[in-house]
């Protein structure tokens, strides 16, 4: 890594969220099928919609309309990320948390939950577990609590960067965390992050004051509003955004979403490197009001929406949702998936087939392993992929706008995918899946044009076989 990087002087933080006009947009008259059919066309071309834009889309909810922004979704993620969807796994390093949050099971007063902060020693022995089921791609998430100041952050992130088990390595290490200053960013950045996430959780100003104490860090609204802009101020490239769906109306979050993404875009010439859309689950110690929960058809149309409105942004869709909303959701544009997840601390040595709600902030959807949901995504035509050569080959920030919006990410990424799943293969797979993946990469291989960039990927993918590489990308 390179020195310290400058820190800009940022602009005058303030409230970007107009409540009032997004909520006005929501009680427009419905578009007609041209209005609709313009602004897809837009997204198609791979350009950012307006929130004026988006909200059209929010409210056209008449069935053909619907399912036109479906198949405009569907074209769209073809378009620009192919059939490829990206893995990864979160690793819970520490529940102790400062905030009293009314939907999470870490909030301070729930005294049933059992808190826990993993040692830099059990950090290592959930990693090797990790890498021994294959992955190469970690979320590391905190709770929000002094103790995990950014020094500790930085040194989580060293300690997993530096943990080997045979062919196994962590490769791209992201952040879930409390919002920081620009030192804390800055101290964080010299350790190698990638993405560093932070959800608003709501955008919703009346809501997000009922569900979040003021005495609490998180309760001030503003700070964390601002805390990706921070970000990007402290030197990052890469940033997540995220809202917790069922906290408030969905129509409105999404604009909120879309709101924060074109502010970072407008200040920073860099959108969110992903949009995450988890739904509220169950979780220990926590009574779920049911008012705005989202159900799976308009799960679905948030999905869809989402990836009309901010073409080059990673869309996550995660194991809150079972096997079966995952295996139809993902077809409408999202980028990426975590898979053999466990959220209990330690739970990926330690916990069983069964989730203890005690020990996890929320309960999951999905617990299958890893190399069961590769086996489905390839039984259904998805290329998974563990690759982390933009971030490693200078593509983020301002450079994977570039690559993405246009749609030539896509020439970098097929080409990757293919060599990291290779690796699954020989290190990881299981027989059958091995077998469904060979004939994958057989088949992917047979849509590359001929030539001597397909004889090169054809080479590096014999030498990962014979085991004389691991680690090549492009």
């Amino acid at each position: 890594m390179c020195g310290m990087p400058a820190i800009q002087i940022p602009a005058k933080a303030y409230d970007f969220i107009d409540e009032a006009h997004l909520s006005g947009l929501l009680s427009g008259k419905r578009p007609d099928a041209g209005q609709i059919r313009e602004i897809i066309a837009k997204s198609l071309a791979k350009e950012a919609l307006s929130v004026e834009e988006t909200a059209a889309l929010v409210i056209a909810d008449q069935p053909e309309l619907v399912e036109e922004i479906f198949a405009a979704a569907r074209q769209l993620k073809q378009q620009v990320y192919g059939n490829r969807i990206v893995l990864f796994a979160p690793l819970y390093i520490g529940n102790n948390c400062v905030n009293d949050c009314s939907y999470c099971s870490f909030k301070r007063s729930n005294k049933g939950m059992v808190r826990r902060t993993l040692s830099q020693q059990e950090v290592r022995e959930q990693v090797v577990a990790l890498e021994d089921k294959g992955h190469k791609r970690l979320i590391l998430v905190f709770g929000e609590h002094r103790q995990y100041d950014p020094r500790f952050i930085a040194d989580t992130v060293r300690t997993v960067y530096a943990t080997r088990s045979g062919h196994g390595e962590i490769r791209r290490v992201n952040i879930n965390a409390a919002p920081l200053d620009h030192e804390g960013y800055a101290a964080i950045r010299e350790a190698g992050i990638g993405t560093y996430q932070i959800f608003q959780e709501t955008y919703h100003h009346p809501t997000y004051a009922r569900i979040h104490p003021g005495n609490t860090p998180k309760g001030d609204y503003l700070y964390r509003l601002h805390g990706l802009s921070r970000a990007f101020e402290a030197g990052l490239d890469d940033v997540g955004l995220g809202v917790l769906f069922g906290l408030y109306d969905w129509r409105f979050e999404v604009l909120g979403l879309v709101s924060h993404a074109l502010h970072l875009q407008h200040h920073y010439q860099v959108g969110p490197h992903t949009i995450s859309f988890p739904r509220l689950r169950p979780a220990h110690g926590v009574e779920v009001d049911s008012r705005y929960l989202v159900d799976d058809s308009d799960f679905k149309r948030i999905i869809a929406i989402l990836r009309l409105a901010v073409p080059y942004t990673g869309l996550i869709l995660t194991a809150r949702e079972n096997p079966e909303v995952r295996r139809e959701l993902m077809a409408f544009g999202v980028s990426q998936i975590d898979a053999g997840s466990r959220i209990e601390l330690g739970g990926y040595t330690e916990a069983g087939d069964a989730q203890v709600m005690e020990r996890e902030q929320f309960c999951l959807g999905d617990i299958r392993s890893l190399d069961e949901v590769m086996g489905e995504l390839m039984e259904d035509g998805y290329l998974p992929s563990f690759c982390t050569s933009c971030y490693r080959s200078g593509r983020t920030g301002e450079h994977f706008m570039e690559f993405s919006i246009p749609g030539f990410i896509k020439e970098f990424c097929t080409p990757n995918a293919l060599l990291t799943l290779q690796e699954y293969l020989e290190d990881y797979a299981s027989p059958e899946t091995r077998r469904v993946g060979e004939a994958l990469v057989v088949e992917e291989l047979g849509r590359l044009e001929d030539g001597d960039f397909k004889e090169t990927i054809c080479a590096r993918l014999a030498d990962i076989r014979e085991m004389k590489s691991r680690d090549c990308y492009f």
